[in-house]
């Protein structure tokens, strides 16, 4: 995997080539001080209202002085109007990564933001957004000079996704070489049943619509099924170790070893089928891969009251966003 690969999955690199068989979408430069603010180790948030949450902290002399949030009331205001043309409701992310280890903090528990300060808390509490900033080139293999990147917000028009619908597909050398369940932590049984069915979908979508489309010819992608049988392409990601092989393992995608899928051996000749896995029974569930992400420091000193300026932050936003609710 080289650098150049990591690029060309950048959300505006590719979003305008299916813009017709994706999500609809904004995308928005994003402010130096704002990816400043999203870097800084605080959790301090902007409120989005008129008036933003404050604390009082004793200074030297004992006495209240009053700390305001950082606010960008421009590049808020692009934000609503774009969240507003969306139908009110979006899924952030950055340039590559969706903040989908830190949905737990949320009030609803989900990626569904309605206001830049719903944005704001998910991505501050995001390792995955964090390694979009720090670390956009790990397991690249080229020596070269890390290109410049200009960073984006990307808003996605909110939709209802069942997480039984979803699967990522791993493409080598232009050929889809495996399809694997998405969210492989929960059992299906529509997915066992018709993975004949879903698997033939997804195969036509892709040569309608991905093969030979795509800039390079070894590459990874989410698609969505919905309830009708029409697939939506999600997003794109590098072919290699930075991008969760799920079911699979890296190593028999690279080779192509032990990749038979569910059918017959003369039926994959046949059919060019990819190898299919899914979760095939209750017994294979698996923890969430998420987890672990749920308890930074940051939250850990929220629930113990050992900073008590975060957790009046903390507290007004989310008095605010159910005001607004």
């Amino acid at each position: 995997m080289k650098k150049e690969h990591v690029l060309h999955c950048q959300f505006s690199a590719w979003y305008p080539f299916f813009r017709g068989v994706t999500i609809k979408s904004v995308i928005l430069p994003l402010p130096q001080n704002v990816k400043d603010y999203l870097l800084d180790d605080g959790t301090l948030v902007v409120s989005g209202r008129d008036d933003p949450p404050t604390h009082s902290q004793p200074d030297s002399d004992e006495e209240a002085e009053e700390i305001q949030a950082p606010e960008f009331p421009e590049f808020a205001t692009k934000v609503q109007e774009a969240i507003n043309s969306l139908g009110g409701s979006v899924f952030p992310k950055l340039n590559w990564s969706a903040p989908r280890d830190a949905y737990w903090i949320a009030m609803n528990s989900s990626l569904k933001c309605k206001t830049l300060s719903d944005i704001f808390l998910l991505f501050k509490s995001s390792d995955f957004i964090t390694r979009d900033f720090t670390q956009p080139f790990i397991h690249c293999t080229d020596d070269s000079p890390d290109p410049c990147i200009e960073y984006e917000l990307v808003l996605r028009k909110w939709c209802e996704l069942i997480p039984g619908a979803e699967f990522r597909c791993f493409v080598k050398e232009n050929k889809l070489i495996g399809i694997s369940q998405r969210d492989y932590t929960q059992y299906y049984d529509h997915i066992s049943k018709q993975k004949e069915e879903i698997c033939r979908c997804i195969q036509d979508f892709f040569k309608k619509h991905i093969q030979y489309k795509f800039l390079d010819e070894d590459f990874v992608f989410d698609i969505y099924r919905d309830s009708r049988g029409k697939v939506w392409l999600i997003d794109f990601n590098p072919f290699g170790e930075v991008t969760d092989s799920l079911l699979f393992t890296w190593e028999e995608l690279i080779s192509e070893n032990n990749l038979n899928g569910d059918f017959s051996e003369v039926d994959a000749q046949e059919q060019d089928s990819p190898a299919f896995r899914c979760t095939n029974s209750e017994v294979t569930v698996q923890p969430s891969p998420y987890l672990s992400y749920r308890l930074p420091k940051d939250f850990v000193d929220l629930s113990t009251g050992e900073d008590a300026h975060k957790l009046i932050d903390f507290l007004k936003l989310k008095r605010n966003q159910q005001e607004d609710d």
